[in-house]
This record gives C-alpha cells, structure tokens and sequence, in this order.
C-alpha cells in the first residue's frame, strides 16, 4: 500500500511556456514562488514544480488540461491549511484563491448557493449574511480555508455539533478528472444512472466501474466505516450505497484531490442563529469533563468544545486568553456549551434547562452562564487559539501535529482521554505542554506533541508513538482523522483502521478516477510513508546566523524565528475588521506576499537546500520588498510571527558592504536631513516643491514619483520650545520627558506643542531632552541595524539621567514609541538603560490614565473616526485613547481598514505607490471621502495623515493631542475647529513656505 518517497518528476522546460500560451492566469516557475508553496500546516515538504492561479474556471480546466498531456502531476489546493500534508507536492499548484472566488448565484429559498472552491469560508459567510443565511460547518481557519478546500479535507469545526461534516452540507460538485472528463456529480437516481449508462464514454465508464466496486464490497463498507459522528478518514464510499442515494459528490468529499478537481460546488445553507446563550462547565480535569459529554449531547447543542488546564495555561504565556479566563468557572478541564434560538428567550431556555439536569446530578460541575455576545465570542476566540498557543510553548520545545484530530464515539472520550494521556506519558512527552482540548460534542480531540523530528532516533519515536496511538484509537471504534484528513500523516495507517480489503478498495477506485496517479500523488492511498519528506527531519542542517536582533522568544535564533509560522492562514485574510495583518496580501491575494509566503521563503533560505544563497538571495529579497513592516503579525498572527523585524534583520545582510537603494539613504536617513532642513525650512521647501526640481529629487531619492514631498514646518518643535516663556515651578504630578520624534518635531510641531498644552493641564512638569535624539526607526525600517544602534546607544547616553531617575517618556508617534517598547531591548539586547526606557515609555493616553486618572478632559462633543496606527495596533495598544476619548464626550468610531498603505518609507519609495495607495483605497480613502464634514478625522501615525492629505480626500486628519489641545484651548466644544487646532500644520498643498494654509480651517479639515 505504500511507496518509497515521491517519484522525481522529468520536467520539459516548454511546460510554462505551454501553460503561459493556453492558460489565462498568473504561470510561475520561479524559486520563489515555488519555495512559498512548498509547506503547508504539517510537518511535510515538497517544492512543487510551479504554480499556476487561473483568473477562470475555464483558465483551471487548460492548465490541468495541459498536465494531463505531459503527465505531470496536480495538486488543486485552497488555503493552505491542512495539517496531515495533503496540500503540499512536487506536482503544479492550481491556486484558486487569488481569482477565482466568487459566489455564483444563491436560492434564499431553496437554501443553496452555488460557488467557486477559492471562495474563502468568512468571505462566503459575508456575502450570504444579507439572505440571513450562512455555511454551516465552520473550522477554526474560517478566517483563510475555502470551500474548496474544505471540500477537499471533508473539514468540519465546532458548528458540526449542529450542521455535521461539510460533505452533510454539499448537494453537487462540478469536477474534472485528469484525463479530462468535466461533469456535474451528486446523488443519483436509477433513472439517472441508467440515462448515464446509455450515453457512453467516460463518464459512464467512472459511473459503471463505481457501482461495480460498490456492490461487490456491499458488506465491507457498511460494517467498516465507524459509525461516529466525527469519522472523517479514507474515502466516502458509503455514500454510493444504495440507502444514501449513490451520491458521487458526498463520496468525492474528503478525497483531497486525489481523484479530481472540484471546479465548483453547489451547497447547502443553513439560517444564522439569532441568538445564543453559552454554559460553560468546570470539571476537576480533562477527562471528567469527557465523561460528561454524553449526558450533555442529549440536549442538542449548537457547539461543545473541551478544553484543559494545559491549554489555559500555554494560552495565558503566550498572552492570547486575555479577559476570557475571568468568564471559567473553577476546575481543571472546561466544557463550553452553546445553544442557538430563535430569540434569546429560546436560546437562554435551553441553556438553562442543562444548567438543571446537571445540578441535580452526583459531582455536578461548576457552572457559569453567559449570553454576552461579547463573553461568548472571549471564550470561542480561546478555543480557537489553541493551535497558537501549542505550536511553541513559551519555555519549551516546539509542538508538532501528527496525532491532531483522533475521533472516538462520544459517550466513550472519557475513557480515551485518560489512556492518550496515559500513553503520552508513556512516550516522555511533556505534560505541561501537551494539551488536549477539541471538539467534544463529536468526539474529536486535539492535540500537538512535542516530537524530535531533527534526528533519526526523534524520527523513529515519532513513527512508534503514531502506530500506537492508531491502535488506540481503533480500540475505541474511533477514527484516525476526526477533522483534519489523512494526506501523508496518516494514509500509510488507514490498513490499521479499515483493514487491507477496504483500503484496496480505495485504490481501486483511485485507479478508475486517476488512472495514472496524478492527482496529488502519495496521499491517502499509495501514500508517502509518514517519516518521510518531513520539513526538517534527520537531514535537516543549517549554520546559525549572526544576528542584530536578540530573538528573545526563539531561543536567541533566527533559525527558530524562521520556523515560528505554522501555516494557519489568517495573513491571508482579506478583510482586516478585526486585524491589521497582512496588507500586501489583501491587496495581491499572493501567498509569496503573505506573511506565511515569506516565513516560508525565510525557512527556505536556511534551510539551504532551495534557496542557496543565504542573505544574498534575491527570491527572498523580492518576496519581502512588499512588506509594509506594519508589524500586524507581530499581534495578530497566532504564533507572533514579527516579519517587519525579519525584514529589518534580513536586509542588514543582504546588503551588508554592499550599494543600498536610493530609498534607504533618502528615508533612511530623514531624521539627518530634518534636522539639516530645519535651518532653512522655506528654502527647503521651495526647492523640493519647485516644477521640475521635485522631480528630480525624488528620482535620485528612489521616491516614487506619485508622491508629495512633506513640507517642512517654518519653526521645528525644539526650536519653539527653546525660544518658549516657561513660568517657575513644576507641575503637582512631577515631571515627564515629552519625546520630539522627526515627525513631530520637524513637520507637524503642532501635536508637539498641543501635548505640551495637555500635559500642563494635567498638572505635569514637560521637559524636553537637552540635545537631539532619535530613536532610529528609519534606520530600522531599512535595515540599517548597524547605525540604528549607535543611534539608539547615543539617545540613551542623553537621556540617562532622566530614565535612571525614572521620568516617563511620552511618545507621540506610534512607531517611534513602539520602537522603544519592542524593537530597541531586542536591538540592544542586555542594556539595562534599554530596558529601562521600554518601560518607561508611554503614550500620551497611557500616562493621562495611568498618571492622572483623576484628571478632567475637556468636554468635546464630536464624531470622530479614528484610524489607528499600525504599530499601536501591535505594540501598544488602544485601550488608554479609547478611555481618553470617551471620558472627553468624543463619540468615536475605529475604521476597519487595517494598516492605511503609507507604513512610513514604504510607500513613499519607488514601484510601491500602486499597492500603498491600494492599501489606502480599501477602507480608509473611501470611509473618510464619505465622512461628514464635521466629523473629526483622528489618526497619531504621521504616516496616516500624510495618507489621507495624498489620498484625493479633501481632509486633515489630526492627532488626538491637538484635539484634547483645541478643546482646552475653547474651553467648551462649539462645533466648529479653532484656528489653533492646524496650527503649523505644512502641507504639499499650504505652498513651499512651510507655514500655515491660509485656507478656512473647516475647508481644510
């Protein structure tokens, strides 16, 4: 049943040509592309030969038209989530996500839609809300995974409680086979087959030969297949027998594209809950709380997720459980229980009726009640999180899948629970960071181990503890795979699970579908061995970099950080309500220009084996030059992938000794000329504005050309607080170091100099460093570590004395403050004034909460929408300025837009413009055009309101200093701007001076 390893393919050089030639979509052979594609979420690699993404349904059929007449293996793959190494071959990628994601039509009435496979679950869910309907299954990547791809892996989640697997939700696929064959497939009547039959060719030969396997296995596939609710290994051939209507479409659910393409799917929907209410049930460990779940099913939940100790704990370090602990009651291993209703009433009934039956029961969990929408979706972001917070356990070794998705009957997950521990610890893995937690409704447990997959003897324990944990499960009448499928972790077992007639069953029907195995070769059936193209294993070799970051949560090695990403896919969401990350993807919808595209190239170029040239190499190069540096993975990213310090870190070396792009000196460097520029500001300004002259300078500057160059303000921030008349004495709260960024200080002093005004008000004593200082942010950006550093050592040796003597540093621009807070301890790893200073550092809002909560904001009664700052997203915070804003009456609302495509140098450099001002167009540009004008723009970032200024909006934004300065100045809020609130605030449009626009404020806003 099993091969040796993957066959090496002979690959003619004409096949991108040809592809190229017959294919309307993107043909790439190159290294790059080839090396993003090469993993997915297991522990498997293979580089595929080359990817194709087709703009059509109709461009996909070509390309796999053309493979068929070279003989070239397939591989049709989704989002790239699947953890048992089904979306990763040495075959050519079709990737429908970029193109072909559309919703084809929906019957409201009929409660179906027919879509395309690249669709991704929560777009699909987006669309369909207007009809009240949504799909029902639900995996935690909702967020990345497709329809087809959930099609592909028979994908499941925690709403299969109440809707089962995706194959109980598919009424009819459109596929093709690798010879060609193009056909709409689902249950088929006699009259049906027979009309099939009579019509001859291919598809009558697949129709015969399935029906024919079928009725000579009859016995075999309805006395083999676990009746469980959760058994989602090996093909469906149950779904052709007679009694389940010889349905092709349910059977070809879960085949993952080892027998044919799924080109579209017409499915089955389901109504959106109205409303739900949760219990959540404490118990003294995991297993009790299986034990329990059996009584609990019999009142038809909507979920029922399990969770331990272990998981809470691995989840608290990691600092992804937030304020969702505080809704769990006391206990060792949680259930959490969800009901749906019609109304809240209903829902809250049926909640409530479990509450009862429990109580009255011998060793009655504790209990607590939630139908807070707001605390339910706390606790499901918790469950959710687990693969986050397991993958790399802070203080121990990595966690690996492998054994991720066993299923058993439910009323027996108790018992199975204490023998997989028991035989965890039989093996010596680690039961401080071996959770368990899963599906518990349906039987389905998850977990990842600590395997040593980079020697032999690792290799070998692995291989020993999978075949015996198969027996186990087995033992319970359970299933290999519960959600996640086979692929190659567990297709070599399937003998163990369904015995040798039944697998040989399912390579016969391998053979009538893709005859000459091309269809994601080596998985499921003929499959790999499990030990085998593993991404590190005993082979795995590389010399560990010097570095200038630390690294601190990878062991002090970039290596490790390369390694972090484990595939989940959430940078490849494209919609950024509820995060930052990744703008490059949602603008491309390229998996080279995700964030987990470029982890994979990064684990490529240390790997050594595909990218050979280590730091020199350009695919690397290529991949991360779209990368905003946001830092919206830092946060958003389940396992903190920072890929903004990767970037840093990466281009240090690769153009170590080497000539930089013009955008580094220019950017780079801009806290020098600032400081230059501000000894003329006027001049400077006439001469960077000046028709021609501009142009030039942004050509030698590397700036791209679409750009307006920022105007310098006439009197730089310091210079105005030099010439300032100070009156005697300190404030009552005692003093604070007001920090004078480039941006504040050189183009827009106003925020300064309203901070200043707040601040006093507050009862704060302001001082301003004595000498000029930077935090070296643009060096960071552009890699140039070296000087970020002396620059970084030389403002600590300025400012010492006030950060051993413990004064706050009050940072006004979001990156600048996030440098102190993240990036400065890692670049100078060890120095106790770094250390110090990340501590001390605050924004504004921070230290008016924190310092003087007793302090009364002006009243200012306005609409404001408020974009914030990348990096305050992922450092910082926005917990203080919502606080702020509300205790000063603004009625604010946050912008969903994600980072605002300026990200600092990066769109101001050249060939970046079109994604930047993309990134912009997405939310922000078009929300604050259709703004009232009398809606206050708010955004710290500079670079978001340079953005918004260039962006054809017609408005300033302002930072919240200047708003909290201008109401204070009016003492009450009238409803119109004050003169003060622009106040040296230059622009591309204020003329070459570098001094106000004489343009009504309100026009100007």
């Amino acid at each position: 049943m099993t091969s040796n390893t993957s066959v090496a393919v002979e690959i003619s050089p004409s096949l991108p040509a040809e592809l190229r030639a017959q294919v309307d979509g993107e043909v790439d052979f190159d290294l790059g592309t080839r090396a993003a594609y090469a993993m997915d979420s297991s522990n498997y690699r293979q580089l595929p030969i080359g990817v194709v993404t087709p703009r059509t349904i109709d461009a996909a059929v070509a390309a796999i038209r053309v493979c068929s007449r070279r003989d070239v293996p397939v591989l049709s793959r989704g989002g790239g989530t699947s953890l048992a190494g089904q979306s990763t071959n040495v075959a050519v990628v079709i990737d429908w996500t970029r193109h072909c994601r559309r919703l084809v039509s929906v019957d409201a009435a009929a409660r179906t839609c027919v879509v395309e496979p690249g669709i991704a679950l929560d777009d699909l869910n987006r669309q369909l809300s207007g009809y009240g309907l949504m799909f029902g299954p639900k995996p935690s990547t909702h967020r990345s995974c497709t329809i087809g791809g959930m099609i592909g892996n028979n994908s499941c989640g925690a709403t299969a409680q109440a809707y089962g697997k995706t194959v109980d939700n598919v009424r009819r696929l459109e596929v093709l086979t690798y010879d060609g064959e193009r056909m709409w497939v689902g249950p088929t009547s006699d009259d049906e087959y027979a009309a099939i039959v009579a019509e001859g060719g291919r598809k009558a030969e697949i129709y015969t030969g399935l029906r024919r396997l079928r009725d000579s296995h009859l016995a075999q596939i309805r006395t083999r297949y676990p009746d469980i609710p959760r058994r989602v290994s090996g093909y469906n051939l149950d779904s052709l027998l007679p009694e389940s209507g010889f349905d092709l479409a349910r059977a070809l659910v879960g085949s993952e594209g080892t027998l044919v393409t799924v080109l579209q799917a017409e499915l089955d929907l389901v109504q959106v809950p109205t409303a739900k209410a949760m219990v959540v049930l404490g118990y003294p460990d995991i297993a009790a709380a299986g034990d329990a779940v059996e009584a609990i099913v019999k009142h038809r939940p909507w979920q029922l997720e399990g969770l331990d100790q272990v998981l809470l704990e691995l989840e608290t370090r990691a600092q992804l459980a937030g304020t969702a602990l505080d809704e769990l009651p006391q206990g060792s291993g949680w259930l959490m229980v969800q009901f749906a209703g019609d109304t809240q009433q209903e829902a809250d009934d049926r909640a409530r009726a479990l509450m009862d039956d429990l109580a009255g029961r011998e060793h009655a969990p504790q209990m607590t009640f939630l139908d807070d929408p707001a605390g339910e979706e706390r606790l499901s972001e918790l469950r959710e999180a687990g693969l986050g917070a397991t993958a790399h356990p802070i203080g121990g070794h990595e966690n690996w899948e492998g054994w991720e998705d066993s299923a058993v009957p439910p009323e027996r997950l108790g018992d199975y629970l204490r023998d997989l521990r028991r035989l965890l610890d039989d093996f010596g893995f680690d039961r401080n960071t071996t959770a368990l937690y899963g599906h518990f409704g349906q039987g389905c447990v998850h977990t990842r181990i600590p395997f040593e997959l980079r020697t032999a003897d690792g290799v070998r324990h692995f291989r020993a503890f999978l075949e015996k944990a198969s027996d186990l499960v087995i033992s319970y009448g359970g299933s290999l795979s519960g959600e996640h499928g086979d692929g190659q972790a567990r297709g070599e077992l399937l003998t163990k699970m369904f015995g040798t007639e039944i697998v040989g069953l399912f390579t016969e029907v391998k053979g009538l579908l893709d005859p000459k195995n091309k269809m994601n070769p080596g998985k499921v059936v003929l499959a790999n061995p499990l030990d085998r193209q593993l991404r590190l294993g005993p082979d795995y070799s590389h010399a560990e970099p010097a570095t200038y970051f630390s690294y601190p949560r990878d062991e002090h090695r970039f290596s490790k950080a390369a390694l972090r990403c484990v595939g989940i896919g959430n940078c490849r969401n494209s919609s950024s309500e509820d995060q930052v990350m990744c703008p490059s993807y949602m603008v491309t919808r390229q998996e080279e220009h995700s964030t987990r595209g470029r982890a994979r190239l990064l684990f490529e170029m240390i790997r050594g084996e595909s990218i050979t040239d280590g730091w020199r190499s350009t695919e690397v190069r290529d991949a991360l030059d779209l990368c905003f540096a946001c830092k919206g993975c830092k946060s958003d990213c389940p396992v903190n992938v920072d890929m903004a310090t990767y970037k840093a870190e990466f281009l240090a070396h690769h153009y170590e000794h080497r000539i930089r792009p013009m955008a580094h000196y220019s950017m780079g460097w801009l806290p020098l000329w600032a400081a230059l520029a501000g000894r003329a500001p006027g001049l400077v300004n006439r001469v960077t504005h000046a028709p021609g002259l501009s142009g030039l300078i942004k050509k030698a500057g590397g700036i791209a050309p679409e750009r307006e160059l920022p105007a310098f303000a006439a009197e730089p921030f310091t210079r105005w607080w030099r010439n300032r008349t100070r009156t005697a004495g300190g404030g009552s709260r005692g003093p604070v170091l007001l920090w004078p960024d480039t941006f504040s200080n050189a183009f827009h002093p106003g925020v300064a100099r309203a901070a200043v005004q707040v601040l006093e008000d507050a009862g704060f004593e302001v001082r301003v460093p004595r000498e000029p200082v930077c935090c070296g942010l643009t060096w960071v950006s552009t890699g140039q570590l070296g000087v970020a550093r002396r620059v970084l050592q030389r403002t600590l040796r300025v400012l010492r004395k006030e950060i051993r003597a413990g004064v706050p540093v009050i940072g006004l621009e979001p990156s600048c403050t996030a440098m102190f807070r993240a990036d400065g301890p890692e670049l100078l790893d060890g120095d106790e004034d770094m250390r110090r200073l990340s501590k001390q550092t605050r924004t504004l809002a921070e230290l008016l909460t924190e310092r003087a909560p007793d302090w009364e904001p002006p009243q200012i009664p306005v609409n404001a929408l408020v974009q914030t700052h990348c990096h305050q997203h992922a450092v910082l915070g926005t917990d203080a300025e919502t606080d702020v804003m509300r205790r000063a009456g603004i009625e604010a609302k946050t912008l969903p837009s994600g980072c605002c495509g300026l990200a600092g140098n990066f769109g101001f450099e050249a060939g970046h413009y079109a994604v930047s001002r993309a990134a912009g167009e997405r939310v922000l540009l078009p929300r604050v055009r259709a703004a009232d004008q009398r809606t206050v723009i708010l955004a710290d970032g500079f670079s978001c309101r340079t953005q918004i200024e260039q962006g054809d909006t017609g408005r300033t934004a302002v930072h919240l200093a200047e708003l909290l300065a201008a109401g204070l100045e009016g003492n009450a809020w009238g409803g119109e701007r004050p003169e003060q609130l622009m106040a040296e605030r230059p622009s591309s449009t204020s003329g070459p001076t570098g001094g106000t626009s004489s343009e009504p404020a309100e026009e100007r806003s």
